[in-house]
């Protein structure tokens, strides 16, 4: 364990003992030597930071950590934990050295809502030789079990959230941890299990809030109360290898939210819920997913979008490289009746489907509530929307289906090499209403000849 423990900084002895042999000739200014220098400094480089871990684990040479159990924290699953926590955070945050918010292996520790509010003081810049810099803020291992209380009343003064991370920096977080919002007892109450209940909102189990240059990896979130993990207003995210867990009937279950968020990556990702694997909303923009397994589920969202006559924006998202299987839809983009704004630049590619019905859809008459929704004039713009390399299975016959805005029809639609076939092997049929749509290479299914000739007014249909 010892070893394991100074091999990052000896490393770092190594490399940097390395370095400075090799500058001393071409200090010399011998330019025999000196050719190889720039090769030779990118393999160090290569070599260091190769891993972001192997620079972190360099970072923690310098860094204090605050454990919860130091302040009190039992680990029990039973006593309330919320005030060691709480104690630790502040703490860990009021630090002027690079600090560590730590919670123990093996160890379940229950709690109530807390907010870890920043922005903290402590900051890491390291430099090394050949002028690779970087700033990490935090460092938060999650590497135990933390088990939301499911004591409604301990919600009241916020209703909305369970663990909420506000205005932190430059933060990590990874672990291997679970943290487990306890859901059933939010499930059974909700609305959409006992339609006698009223309908209210639920805990998101983790909110990343207003954070900038944000990673987070190595984590499970299960059985969230309603939402799993919400990207709230944060920008420069990475997340990645995340597992989100939660029973396929849980209701409003998402696994990874998006909203008002800028230049995220979420990458190499399990997850299957009660609701959408991933959902992408308003005001958010330069989104990536990469290597994503869902199911069950609802699939991988844009939307909803235009709730209750309000502007949505979304665009430059990228859904490439994912499977779906059972899932309620694949890949879908969902907007409201009477909305405003747009989502254009979207682009899904490479994924694979297993018996998921709704492969292919893009719904603006979309309508998630009681009453039938009364048709408007007004809606998001749907624009320039490609489908590339998509194969797989259905469990229904209309496996492509575009239901557009007839006064704002889908505009730049292009289906590339798709072949979407029924899981019984019979036909499958695409549903185009109002959509300027092209084909390119192999498609099937497609529209049917008539839909396309009574879609002229809005624009022809083009294929390559």
């Amino acid at each position: 364990m010892s070893s394991q423990r100074y091999f990052p900084f000896l490393s770092f002895l190594l490399v940097l003992v390395l370095f400075c042999v090799s500058w001393y000739p071409c200090t010399s200014h011998e330019s025999g030597l000196c050719r190889p220098y720039s090769q030779y400094m990118k393999t160090i480089k290569d070599f260091m930071f190769q891993d972001s871990y192997v620079f972190a684990d360099l970072a923690l040479i310098a860094t204090k950590t605050f454990d919860v159990d130091s302040y009190g924290a039992k680990g029990d699953g039973k006593k309330d934990d919320t005030k060691a926590f709480k104690k630790a955070w502040k703490a860990a945050c009021s630090s002027t050295t690079e600090a560590i918010f730590s919670v123990a292996k093996n160890k379940k520790y229950l709690v109530t809502p807390i907010k870890f509010k920043g922005p903290c003081k402590s900051s890491l810049t390291m430099e090394v030789s050949f002028k690779f810099s970087l700033k990490i803020c935090r460092y938060n291992e999650v590497s135990g079990t933390i088990l939301a209380s499911k004591q409604e009343s301990k919600y009241k003064k916020d209703e909305r959230h369970w663990l909420r991370v506000d205005h932190v920096d430059n933060l990590m977080i990874r672990g291997g941890g679970v943290i487990d919002g306890n859901g059933d007892f939010w499930w059974s109450n909700s609305c959409k299990v006992n339609k006698t209940l009223p309908c209210k909102d639920a805990p998101t189990a983790l909110t990343l809030y207003k954070c900038k240059t944000l990673m987070v990896n190595d984590l499970t979130i299960q059985n969230a109360q309603q939402i799993h993990i919400s990207f709230d207003n944060c920008e420069n995210v990475r997340a990645s290898n995340l597992q989100v867990t939660a029973p396929g009937d849980s209701p409003n279950t998402d696994g990874i939210h998006v909203t008002h968020t800028k230049n995220i990556t979420i990458s190499n990702s399990v997850i299957g819920t009660g609701d959408d694997c991933i959902s992408i909303v308003s005001e958010s923009k330069n989104v990536q997913a990469t290597g994503i397994t869902c199911g069950p589920g609802h699939g991988i969202s844009i939307g909803s979008l235009g709730s209750k006559n309000s502007e949505a924006h979304v665009s430059n998202v990228i859904i490439d490289g994912a499977q779906l299987t059972g899932t309620t839809n694949g890949v879908r983009i969902k907007t409201w009746q009477g909305g405003s704004g747009n989502a254009s630049q979207i682009t899904f590619r490479n994924i694979k489907m297993k018996n998921v019905s709704n492969p292919i859809i893009i719904d603006q008459n979309y309508c998630d509530q009681a009453k039938s929704c009364k048709e408007q004039d007004s809606a998001v713009e749907i624009k320039n929307v490609t489908y590339q390399n998509i194969t797989g299975t259905s469990m229904d016959k209309d496996t492509v289906t575009f239901d557009c805005s007839k006064n704002h029809p889908c505009q730049g639609v292009v289906l590339r090499e798709i072949n979407l076939t029924r899981k019984d092997g019979g036909d499958t049929m695409a549903v185009c209403n109002n959509v300027k749509l092209t084909y390119v290479g192999k498609v099937y299914p497609m529209c049917p000849k008539d839909t396309i000739q009574k879609q002229q007014a809005i624009g022809a249909y083009s294929y390559r």
